[in-house]
């Protein structure tokens, strides 16, 4: 099954399991996310453990033999220990329903997050020839589609397919102005406590902007791999039970985290892939209400990801990685609807989304013809003889007298001081459009060059647009809230906030577990005034009514009275 985050893949195997005899054996590729997911199915009554190396012999021991004695509904597992030859004949003398493979992109090396454990998995079927397998994924293009269904050795699968357009998460695409800290900085001012991750490219990174953030007033925390191991677990800890609102991180963070009240993802710089992208985006509003996804990018980034690239092994992978990154490129250059571009991605048709991203949402912005400024910019390249980098040629075009260009006697040239109108950053964003238009390319040293496309243009007559927000060198806001979303009671929803925290501090769970934010908001919009009314919020059922029901209602009935 191919179901975008928060589609409800888990619900596809969870509500099967308790109509069937037996346990469901569940293969995921992180602990902590193994973890999330067997605390939220025992809040729900449910019969769940784990099997993990932070567990003691002792513990370990105790959830075998409830496994053998057939006390179990689910068993969570790594790809490490289903390897393990000792392990398969343990579960040889259980009665197992089903195989459940999560996050089964892990699994192609085509794919974007491949782990080489998952590739042992293709002996279950020859292990367990009797017993199916049930696959899931956010993300498969039809090259790791395949994959996943040959390594796993599937007989006439049955494969399963959702829309990849999630209506609540919204997507805006801007130039990173700088270092991007002080666009970040008042995007997250439209987003006062509420939790969220900011992904970046490398551990220094995430340090320098946990730390501007701290000092900024919010509270935020770095995560990546050179932290010690006690380090990223409180950092996980703290983003998880609302302790901290936001986590700064690599990519080594938050793969299938089961967060459902993230309500923002920050990129500070362009993700190597679509797949990386839809993936990690696909983190925020799993609860279902609103969210919002900021990507910053700048000329630097596609050299950057080149270079990571060229480190890898020569092999068809990584030509297939360089294409991969030239549609990344295109993404965020392009002004038509984001979620179009990610569905055809992935080989779906669908309609422009008209609301839930930023080209959509600025259609009927005013548009500046840019026509001579880029023919003035091709003209320096050119009149240059394409041996320099951006930040020369445009020193050129705006009449620089650095030392640099006084030497090489540019200023002679017809072009020198012809571009003064505009400042370097209003330069610099015009030459990221024609990059991404193909107009101008980057080389080897990042050298700049005019294209075939780009010489064409030179010599026809066709105008070239740019939205004024994309030349304006300001920063970011937040997207305007899609309208289908309906309004609530905020100050009921911040009680309700503050008992939710409470009685997760006294479980040791976190609080998205006993209610999600959507349920919470659904009880300040609708104030049920009892219990029968309270089962019909979404998030409630009798097992969570039985737990924490009364205590909920407590409130609304307060608040029912003062209104």
């Amino acid at each position: 099954m191919i179901l975008p985050t928060g589609g409800g893949k888990s619900l596809c195997y969870q509500l099967p399991t308790l109509l069937m005899e037996g346990v469901t054996v569940v293969i995921s590729p992180l602990l902590a996310l193994m973890h999330d997911q067997v605390v939220a199915l025992q809040a729900n009554g449910m019969r769940a453990e784990m099997l993990s190396s932070l567990q003691t012999p002792d513990e370990i021991k105790q959830i075998e033999q409830a496994l053998l004695q057939g006390e179990l509904s689910f068993l969570y597992l790594s790809p490490e220990r289903i390897a393990q030859h000792a392990f398969l004949h343990l579960l040889s003398k259980v009665e197992i329903n089903f195989f459940v493979v999560d996050e089964a992109h892990c699994l192609s090396e085509w794919g974007h997050e491949f782990r080489e454990h998952y590739r042992s998995l293709g002996e279950l079927k020859a292990s367990f020839s009797h017993i199916p397998i049930a696959a899931f994924t956010a993300t498969a293009t039809p090259k790791v589609k395949e994959d996943i269904l040959h390594h796993l050795g599937l007989r006439e699968p049955l494969v399963l397919k959702g829309s990849l357009f999630r209506e609540n998460v919204t997507i805006q695409v801007a130039y990173r102005t700088k270092d991007g800290r002080h666009q970040l900085r008042d995007f997250l001012k439209a987003h006062p406590k509420e939790a969220g991750i900011v992904y970046t490219l490398s551990r220094q990174s995430t340090e320098r902007i946990a730390t501007f953030l701290q000092k900024e007033g919010f509270l935020a925390k770095p995560y990546h791999a050179g932290l010690s191991s006690e380090e990223r677990q409180e950092t996980y800890g703290d983003f998880v039970s609302d302790r901290i609102d936001i986590v700064v991180a690599t990519i080594a963070f938050g793969m299938g985290i089961d967060k459902s009240n993230i309500r923002f993802i920050v990129h500070m710089m362009l993700p190597k892939t679509l797949e990386n992208f839809y993936q990690e985006i696909g983190r925020a509003g799993r609860d279902g209400s609103r969210a919002e996804t900021l990507l910053l990018f700048g000329l630097q980034d596609k050299v950057q990801q080149l270079h990571f690239i060229e480190r890898l092994p020569q092999s068809p992978y990584r030509l297939y990685a360089q294409e991969k990154l030239e549609k990344m490129v295109d993404f965020a250059n392009s002004s038509r609807c984001r979620h179009q571009m990610i569905a055809e991605y992935f080989f779906e048709e669908m309609a422009p989304c008209e609301y839930a991203c930023d080209n959509c949402l600025s259609q009927t912005e005013e548009r500046e013809e840019i026509t001579i400024a880029v023919q003035k910019l091709l003209s320096a390249v050119l009149r240059t003889e394409q041996k320099y980098g951006l930040d020369y040629v445009i020193d050129v075009l705006r009449g620089s007298r650095q030392k640099r260009i006084i030497e090489n006697q540019a200023q002679s040239l017809s072009v020198y001081g012809i571009g003064e109108e505009h400042s370097k950053e209003v330069w610099l964003r015009i030459a990221q459009k024609l990059l991404g238009l193909h107009i101008l390319a980057l080389g080897a040293y990042q050298v700049c060059y005019v294209t075939e496309k780009g010489r064409g243009f030179l010599t026809g007559k066709e105008p070239l647009f740019m939205k004024k927000s994309e030349l304006t060198p300001l920063v970011t806001s937040s997207l305007p809230s899609p309208s289908y979303l309906e309004s609530y009671d905020g100050l009921l929803y911040e009680k309700l906030r503050q008992k939710r925290k409470e009685i997760a501090q006294e479980e040791g769970i976190p609080p998205y577990i006993i209610f999600s934010d959507k349920t919470l908001k659904q009880l300040s919009q609708k104030r049920p005034q009892t219990k029968e009314e309270m089962l019909q919020i979404h998030g409630i059922a009798e097992v969570k009514f039985q737990r924490y029901g009364t205590l909920f209602l407590t409130i609304l009935q307060e608040r029912g009275e003062s209104v």
